[in-house]
């Protein structure tokens, strides 16, 4: 399955999606709504009938601060 980086909806190449039945779309956290949801429309615009979002993993990863910036133990 062919993958594409993209920063915007307009970087969406028609060809890519000629003969597609489905198209997922992720985006990291730091990716703000309002761009997911520009690509979103363009799709629609392009043809896409419906859109679903389906729940993610979520996780649980935490990274303590650096020893530098821990207040000392009390």
């Amino acid at each position: 399955m062919p993958a594409y980086l993209i920063d915007n909806a307009d970087a969406i190449d028609p060809a890519w999606i000629v003969g597609k039945k489905r198209i997922g779309v992720t985006a990291g956290a730091s990716a703000p709504e309002v761009l997911v949801d520009e690509v979103i429309g363009r799709l629609k615009e392009m043809g896409a009938a419906s859109v679903k979002a389906l729940d993610g993993v979520p996780e649980r990863v935490t990274f303590p601060l650096p020893k530098d910036l821990q207040s000392p133990a009390a």
